[in-house]
């Protein structure tokens, strides 16, 4: 059995409303100066004479922004990530990253057919003339070569084929890519150096992308992990293929983070510890140790049960906006699948509700398969938790986060039954994709407003 974490009522940081619409004004303000910019160097003029030419300059212009706004995007930079969350940034990040990579594919191409029509040579002729005789080319040829194999890697299919560790030593070559990409633009971009105005503008958002690289992904994990010097406890079996793992360190009363978020961890502890592997704390902060608890799902996961007591751990975060920071009022209706209760386990020490306003609802196969049951129950009964466990298979009829015994009714239907006033909750989801999916449907068709749908997807 777990030991109890006695939880830490601490204030997550704040989160302001105007911080999201800022980050995105500031994105699309970037694009639409980088068009004035290609428009200012007579690019609409050039249409008519020079079409290919003109239209390559536009879609280089607009690949590099996209570029460097895909490294802010996860930068890590803590007000941003606060306020859409890490999977919404993920997701923003792939289509961001997609659609830069098609912009400079047209690019590519467009600058190769406009340079051979003007020196009226063939199209591999020219293409190899730019990549020989034009200065930085070659660099920049081998930082295309980069993001191809990161947007490839980054495809559905192709990441179902890689472990998570992989994927992710595979997606750092995008920060090579970029720089590789940056002496090319200087030497031979004439849009880049065409005005004052122009040069001050790429320097600044090539020298934000880079700070905020170095300072939230490299300075901020490095502070933090010096000043708090993190080692393994003990490690605690759970349930099949489950444990918990304890930690200590140095002033963790001070370490900002919330419950519900997580962390990016490294084990010290033989070979590959310098992969990470990204865990919930499976219980709300004391200010004296952290809990995360991970299921045998794979390499990074499994090396957890072998922790020995002393092992140094190190860390990136935190990260995530399931927290109480998003809470809209005092009544809260909680979804877990299976490990997804991690996080949740930890809201339910930490969120202000008050007896009778709060539910659970757990999902498991079996009665044995539900986590952290017992710390679960004695908290219910002080804190005056309603449970509601889900037992036994889903419907194969169709897609439903309730056990098979409640096709009959619609989703919705049976959540109003079990919580009639659920549409003046705050609803928090963590499970599997298609779980998590469905009870968010559910949600709304009961009539939840958007605003008080809290969700995070862990998947890569």
């Amino acid at each position: 059995m777990s030991a109890t974490l006695t939880a830490r009522r601490v204030a997550p940081p704040a989160v302001r409303a105007w911080w999201r619409d800022a980050a995105g004004l500031t994105a699309w303000l970037s694009l639409l100066f980088v068009v004035a910019l290609w428009v200012s160097g007579h690019g609409l003029q050039d249409l008519t004479t020079d079409f290919f030419t003109s239209t390559g300059r536009l879609t280089g212009l607009l690949s590099a922004d996209l570029l460097l706004l895909q490294l802010l995007l996860m930068a890590r930079i803590p007000w941003v990530e606060r306020s859409y969350g890490q999977d919404e940034l993920a997701r923003r990040h792939r289509i961001t990253g997609f659609t830069s990579i098609s912009l400079l594919a047209a690019h590519l191409v467009l600058i190769t057919l406009g340079y051979a029509a003007a020196d009226r040579s063939g199209v591999l002729a020219e293409a190899w003339n730019l990549v020989t005789t034009y200065p930085g080319m070659l660099l920049a040829a081998a930082g295309t070569a980069a993001l191809i194999m990161v947007a490839v890697t980054s495809v559905r299919a192709a990441r179902r084929r890689l472990r998570y560790e992989s994927w992710h030593l595979l997606h750092l070559y995008a920060y090579l890519g970029t720089g590789l990409a940056l002496p090319h633009q200087l030497w031979t971009g004439a849009d880049f150096t065409a005005s004052p105005v122009a040069t001050v503008f790429w320097w600044t958002a090539y020298a934000a992308a880079a700070g905020a690289v170095l300072v939230f992904r490299v300075g901020r994990p490095v502070w933090l992990n010096f000043r708090h010097r993190l080692v393994v406890e003990q490690v605690v079996p759970e349930g099949r293929g489950v444990v918990s793992v304890y930690l200590r360190g140095r002033d963790l009363d001070r370490l900002p983070v919330a419950a519900g978020q997580f962390f990016v961890w490294r084990f010290r502890s033989g070979p590959g510890w310098t992969r990470g592997k990204p865990f919930s704390l499976s219980a709300a902060p004391d200010g004296h140790r952290l809990r995360i608890t991970a299921k045998d799902l794979g390499p990074g996961s499994r090396r957890l049960a072998t922790l020995r007591p002393g092992t140094p751990a190190l860390f990136e975060g935190p990260y995530g906006r399931l927290t109480g920071t998003v809470l809209k009022g005092h009544k809260v209706a909680l979804f877990a699948s299976g490990i997804g209760i991690t996080p949740l386990r930890a809201l339910l020490d930490e969120l202000p509700y008050h007896p009778g306003e709060a539910v659970l609802f757990q999902r498991a196969g079996r009665p044995a398969d539900l986590l952290f049951r017992r710390e679960i129950e004695d908290l219910a009964a002080r804190r005056g938790i309603r449970l509601h466990y889900l037992l036994g298979r889903r419907s194969r009829d169709r897609t439903s986060w309730l056990p098979a015994g409640y096709a009959p009714v619609p989703d919705e239907q049976v959540l109003r039954h079990l919580v009639p006033d659920i549409a003046d909750h705050d609803v928090y989801v963590c499970g599997p994709d298609a779980w998590t999916a469905a009870v968010l449907d559910s949600a709304r068709r009961a009539g939840v407003p958007a605003d008080r749908i809290h969700a995070e997807r862990f998947a890569w």
